[in-house]
């Protein structure tokens, strides 16, 4: 006779369903943290930690460091998760994109606008209870002015989209020094310049290697709608106003040798950088450009110039 058929343990099946339960719980969360752009949130970051260090003139208490990138990461995670919403019809179209949650379907659009708004009013709740004022206020500014701004009123309608909707991005350095001091000052308006002024050679590189992208979803990123040679040209414009900004922090701040050392070094660094890119540019090498060499180095740029501010206070020179 053949063998009876073994019974299948009801505990198997229950265990498969709560296995089944855990990865499309893992899956949505992960869904949701992908709409904050949390790559971008970081870079953000980066900036914040160094500029209330720099207004401290020391170390802040870690409560107002931890409740500052809470609150910023919040503002900053709703208006990447708002311009997400807005941007899915040319998320579609583009490769670099298509996989987005938006696109795909694993979030709805109102899901994603509900999500982006609840993170955006709870960032300046937060800020408003826990830092002050000024630094809740500054961070609906900036996600008004990242959410309206750039996506809906600049992105699709000028080639200078990046260069007025980045000033956004700038916000962080503001909201950390109004954290600290409950007010702005020249200093942070320098450190604003610096990231504002860095933004289109840091952004136009990378829109260069995906031009083809943004023009088939009708983006007029300027490397779309102009020569590469006069992208770099402009870029290494945008490069010195950058590196006037950093120097010009030194006296403002009263920054010590160790800063002034860093500042001169990247900033010479990263615009031969931008002055490279013009020379092969100009030699209708396309192929060879090197843009996303420029891309990386701009971040490399703004990391040193920044951890040479973190640190600079520290130093008895």
């Amino acid at each position: 006779m053949p063998d009876a058929p073994l019974s299948a343990d009801p505990r198997d099946a229950v265990g498969s369903v709560d296995e089944a339960t855990r990865r499309g719980v893992g899956a949505r969360v992960r869904a949701y943290v992908a709409l904050t752009k949390p790559r971008v949130i970081e870079l953000l970051l980066i900036t914040t930690v160094p500029t209330m260090i720099l207004a401290q003139g020391g170390f802040p208490s870690w409560w107002l460091i931890i409740a500052t990138l809470v609150g910023g990461s919040a503002a900053a995670g709703s208006a990447n998760t708002l311009n997400m919403v807005y941007d899915r019809d040319i998320d579609a179209v583009m490769n670099r994109t298509k996989n987005r949650p938006l696109v795909t379907g694993e979030i709805t659009p109102r899901a994603g606008l509900v999500f982006g708004l609840m993170l955006g009013a709870f960032s300046v709740v937060w800020l408003w209870l826990t830092v002050n004022w000024v630094a809740a206020a500054l961070a609906l500014a900036a996600n008004l002015m990242y959410t309206i701004g750039y996506t809906m009123l600049l992105k699709r309608h000028t080639s200078q989209n990046i260069v007025w909707g980045g000033a956004a991005g700038c916000m962080p350095v503001l909201i950390g020094w109004a954290a600290v001091t409950g007010r702005l000052d020249w200093a942070p308006l320098l450190l604003f310049g610096i990231i504002f002024f860095w933004t289109p050679p840091h952004y136009w590189p990378l829109s260069m290697k995906f031009r083809k992208d943004y023009a088939e979803a009708g983006v007029p990123m300027l490397p779309v709608v102009v020569a590469d040679a006069r992208v770099a040209q402009q870029m290494i414009g945008y490069c010195a106003a950058m590196v006037v900004c950093s120097l010009a922090l030194i006296p403002v701040a009263d920054m010590g040798w160790f800063y002034s050392v860093a500042a001169v070094a990247s900033g010479a660094w990263f615009g031969g950088s931008c002055v490279a890119l013009y020379r092969r540019a100009i030699t209708g090498t396309t192929r060879k450009l090197g843009a996303m060499k420029v891309f990386h180095a701009s971040i490399t740029y703004l990391t040193l110039v920044f951890v040479a501010i973190s640190i600079d206070p520290f130093l008895p020179f």
